[in-house]
């Protein structure tokens, strides 16, 4: 397997030549160049391609043996079959890790995993770290590492953020970068591994759980061929950071699909949530819910206690939030006498001081900020969800600077739940930019609230 230094040189190369590179910009080598050179990456690049004149007006090499400086990371979108031979000149050339695009491996049988024990010996006699093959590969926001074959202009990439993101499949992970870019979601590493010959879920889980840039690690798995490995490295990373996996191939359909896809074994959906729970890893049931945790685990304090206080404008949705919060194993916290008596002075009349409470519809900044101060100073309260609902007339704009504000101020959990169109979307963008979770429904409000506190057991 390969080493910690090797995974480095993944995100962290000095050189990169990409072998591949075409004259044709629609060519996925080109494609990867064009991104690299207009991406953020500075160091070397040197494009590998027969036809030596220039590439986006950079000197063009017929191999990986004609470059004379140090290559750090090669990139590979060549056929499947001129791949073992290409490996094979990168190793002899020194170079220590690589990325295999190309597909046409195990995935589709007999004669691809041929091939693939090719590349596993050279692997092996080069001491090579190898990405993939039929990938994505690697995606650094800070480095400026960009293996994706997809243009800027169909695939966005998404800003800097701490959350680190694995996934198996490189479809999967195009749709989540895209989604990320466009919701103003940030990350910090992605890696889209394929076929795993060689870096697989273990290695960058290990890899990534010692990464000061990422506080969350967030999974996309089909099948594991390390399963104990996964436990045992699992158990060590989710005491340092959480880890969030949605685990596919659940069904018999679903196995054979993951089969065929990454030539993975999926294996039985019973054994893999036991390991999960063994290894401390959080198990996503659907997309929704492996980004509502993500979100809430990058920004969020530790949650100590399942104590939960519901402020809403809103008495539907107060309710649903209670139901949530208590099926998911919270508590709706019982309000000290010092919180009630200072919401009797500040609400109007009729608002409820129970918890949930309810501003009612004639709810206004002040009434949001007095209900949330206090919540958030009351030592009986752990966490608190906001329910706020921007339809009604007295709640102006300058609530959202309200909520940022008291959220600077404390260190409990806050999420937000808003439910609206395109009004709402434009002012909870804001929210969301400075670090304050919103969800759409009071269930993944609740739901993700409830996985920060499950987090907190797993850790303590």
């Amino acid at each position: 397997m390969s080493s910690k230094n090797g995974i480095k040189q993944l995100f962290n190369p000095e050189s990169i030549a990409v072998i591949g590179a075409s004259h044709n910009p629609h060519k996925v080598g080109s494609i990867i160049l064009k991104n690299l050179k207009e991406g953020g990456f500075t160091g070397n690049l040197y494009p590998i391609n027969p036809d030596t004149s220039p590439i986006l007006e950079l000197k063009t090499y017929s191999s990986i043996n004609r470059v004379r400086g140090t290559v750090d990371l090669a990139i590979i979108s060549t056929p499947a079959n001129t791949v073992p031979k290409i490996l094979e000149d990168c190793g002899r050339s020194g170079v220590k890790a690589a990325v295999i695009i190309s597909s046409g491996f195990k995935e589709i049988g007999e004669k691809g995993e041929k091939l693939e024990e090719e590349l596993r010996k050279t692997i092996e006699r080069h001491e090579i770290t190898v990405v993939g093959p039929n990938c994505l590969g690697v995606y650094d926001v800070d480095s400026g590492i960009d293996s994706i074959f997809l243009p800027s202009y169909r695939m966005g990439r998404p800003k800097h953020g701490n959350i680190s993101f694995i996934s198996q499949s490189g479809a999967f992970g195009s749709a989540l970068l895209d989604w990320s870019a466009e919701e103003g979601f940030g990350i910090s590493k992605f890696v889209s591994y394929g076929n795993a010959i060689d870096v697989d879920e273990v290695a960058l889980l290990e890899y990534l759980g010692n990464d000061k840039d990422t506080k969350v690690i967030s999974m996309y798995l089909e099948g594991a061929n390390r399963a104990r490995d996964l436990i045992e490295v699992g158990k060590k990373v989710t005491q340092k950071k959480p880890v969030v996996c949605l685990k596919v191939g659940r069904t018999e359909a679903g196995v054979k699909a993951a089969a065929s896809h990454t030539g993975s074994l999926a294996g039985s959906d019973e054994i893999y949530s036991a390991a999960f729970k063994q290894a401390g890893i959080i198990r996503a049931e659907t997309i929704e819910e492996m980004f509502d945790y993500s979100r809430a685990f990058a920004t969020q304090p530790q949650l100590k206690g399942k104590k939960i206080a519901i402020i809403t404008d809103g008495g539907g949705f107060g309710v649903m939030a209670a139901d949530s919060a208590e099926k998911h194993g919270l508590q709706l916290a019982e309000l000290s006498k010092k919180t009630k008596k200072f919401l009797k002075k500040e609400l109007v009349p009729y608002a409820s001081l129970n918890n949930p409470i309810d501003l009612t519809g004639v709810a206004n900044e002040e009434h949001y900020s007095a209900a949330i101060d206090a919540c958030m100073a009351d030592p009986k309260v752990d966490c608190v969800l906001v329910i706020l609902l921007l339809q009604p007339p007295n709640v102006s704009s300058d609530v959202i600077e309200t909520l940022i504000e008291i959220n600077s101020q404390h260190r409990k959990p806050m999420l937000v739940c808003s439910a609206g169109g395109r009004y709402t979307k434009t002012h909870t963008d804001i929210l969301e930019d400075s670090g304050i979770p919103v969800f759409p429904t009071p269930d993944r409000a609740a739901k993700a609230m409830a996985t920060l506190y499950k987090y907190s057991k797993i850790k303590n």
